[in-house]
């Protein structure tokens, strides 16, 4: 899906929050990534496969992994 130069992560990346904002929608509370990935304000996210990611706060999970 991803056209850039430097590939954005995939969708089922752990670090896909990673990705360029292609469309945002302030006012609703979410933006669409480059990678199909929808994220909400609140920090859920909508994976394109349908998958729904709770919100979650704090470091992110690839950050603990270091």
């Amino acid at each position: 899906m991803c056209q850039h130069l430097i590939p954005c992560p995939p969708a089922d990346a752990t670090d896909r929050e990673a990705a360029l904002i292609i469309a945002t929608f302030r006012e609703q509370g979410w933006s669409l990534l480059c990678n199909g990935v929808i994220i909400f304000e609140d920090t859920g996210e909508l994976l394109p496969d349908g998958t729904m990611i709770e919100p979650h706060r704090g470091p992110a999970v690839h950050a603990l992994a270091a």
